[in-house]
């Protein structure tokens, strides 16, 4: 078995996480400004006319490594960590540490911190847009459709208002790569070998469902050629799940459907809704990443209330999958995301310097006491299920082993107080909430 069919992620969005300024004016205020950065001659490295101002905020992840471990998990998922003008997603340089995060000295003690511990680190590969004033662009607009970038962009030269390039979904601060151009996929093949060569075992691809499949197609088999068990999963939100994994060679893609069912069922008492996505589910070709919480949704004791958050994670930890925890879901923490400028900033908000459990180490005893339970049966990442009894408020399935010599049974209800309950075939109970 592969080892990714053993992790368990802990997602952190590692500019919240550890208070670094995020909005442009934030930024100025902490003495940390993006402006003035100026393009090198060399495709490889973005570069600048002088270096950044470095904040070491990194190290306040290694204390909370063993709280990620005392949760049952074995893999350490993190968001864009790449030098960027504001939130993570608007890259300027991809082979530079954010220096709000701190420099790569920083970024090596961590990696050697996770693997100390037997964790597994993934990063968040944003390979489909670059900021608006990322180096290359800035290059190509100065220079014309004769620049040696013009083509790393789809730029409309003829625009009213002057050249105006392909942007991602309408953010016009995201500019969309040009993938049909081999110089863009030899690009992102160096930066992940060049991470992967300092460590990095994973990769979340970023808007990936945005990318045509023969790109990764393209890269993916040669970065395997230099780190042959690197495990790549793809964002993906909608579409033909099965199509895209045989297309791009991914290995992996966020299960949106089953998640959306999953608080969809328990906000509206319709169960109907999570056992039809758990039919599509089982039937996927591939081992997909799941989830109930990430740093672009609101966080599920928001969505549904602490209680049915609970039977949320109960379908996390029983249904096929590689599971993956939202830092802070495990403590109970609530958060909005709201479609507004700095809505996403209450689902990202900064982390102590120390672990602290407070009201929320009830949640985190029962996250611990779930992914004890997956682990104990590590034939639940390939499992299917089927339903024993199904109403709108109360839901009975049984996950099985591919070779049906395991199985479980699974019990949700809301027809009242939250209720959930999982036991052995012969009726020994292994979890049951409330206790």
């Amino acid at each position: 078995m592969s080892w990714s069919e053993h992790v368990v992620w802990w997602q952190v969005y590692p500019l919240g996480f550890v208070g670094a300024p995020v909005h442009p004016d934030q930024r100025r205020a902490a003495g940390e400004p993006v402006e003035g950065r100026l393009p090198a001659d060399t495709p490889v490295h973005a570069g600048e006319s002088a270096p950044p101002t470095v904040v070491h905020r990194l190290p306040r992840l290694l204390g909370w490594l063993d709280h990620l471990v005392g949760l049952g998990a074995n893999g350490l998922l993190l968001g864009p960590v790449f030098d960027s003008a504001t939130h993570g997603y608007d890259t300027l340089d991809h082979l530079r540490l954010d220096p709000r995060l701190g420099d790569d000295g920083d970024l090596d003690a961590l990696v050697a911190a996770c693997h100390a511990r037997g964790i597994k680190v993934a990063f968040d590969g944003v390979f489909n847009h670059v900021a608006d004033t990322h180096p290359f662009y800035l290059r190509a607009l100065a220079e014309g459709p004769g620049s040696r970038y013009a083509d790393w962009f789809a730029i409309d030269w003829a625009a009213d208002g002057g050249p105006r390039a392909a942007v991602f979904e309408g953010h016009g601060s995201l500019v969309a790569l040009n993938h049909a151009n081999p110089q863009v996929a030899d690009y992102v093949v160096q930066v992940m070998n060049h991470w992967c060569d300092r460590g990095v075992d994973a990769w979340r691809l970023d808007a990936a469902y945005a990318v045509p499949t023969r790109f990764w197609a393209d890269v993916l088999p040669r970065v395997r050629a230099q780190h042959p068990d690197v495990w790549v999963s793809a964002e993906v939100i909608h579409g033909d799940q099965a199509a895209f994994v045989a297309g791009s060679g991914v290995d992996s893609l966020t299960q949106y459907p089953l998640w959306k069912a999953t608080w969809s069922s328990l906000l509206d008492a319709n169960f109907f809704e999570l056992d039809w996505a758990l039919g599509l589910h089982g039937a996927l070709p591939f081992v997909a990443t799941t989830f109930v919480g990430n740093h672009d949704v609101t966080r599920i004791a928001s969505k549904v209330g602490p209680e049915r958050a609970v039977l949320a994670l109960v379908v996390l930890a029983t249904v096929a999958g590689v599971p993956t925890v939202y830092a802070g879901d495990e403590l109970a923490w609530t958060g909005v995301k709201e479609e507004r400028f700095g809505g996403d900033d209450a689902i990202r908000p900064e982390f102590p310097a120390r672990p602290e459990l407070g009201d929320g180490e009830w949640m985190y005893r029962v996250h611990q006491e779930l992914i004890g339970l997956r682990r104990r049966h590590p034939w639940l990442v390939h499992a299917t299920t089927r339903a024993l009894e199904l109403t709108n408020t109360r839901y009975v399935y049984a996950p099985t082993s591919p070779d049906g010599a395991d199985g479980l049974v699974v019990e949700l209800d809301v027809s009242g107080a939250s209720r959930a309950e999982v036991r052995t075939p012969d009726g020994a109970t292994l979890f049951r909430y409330p206790a």
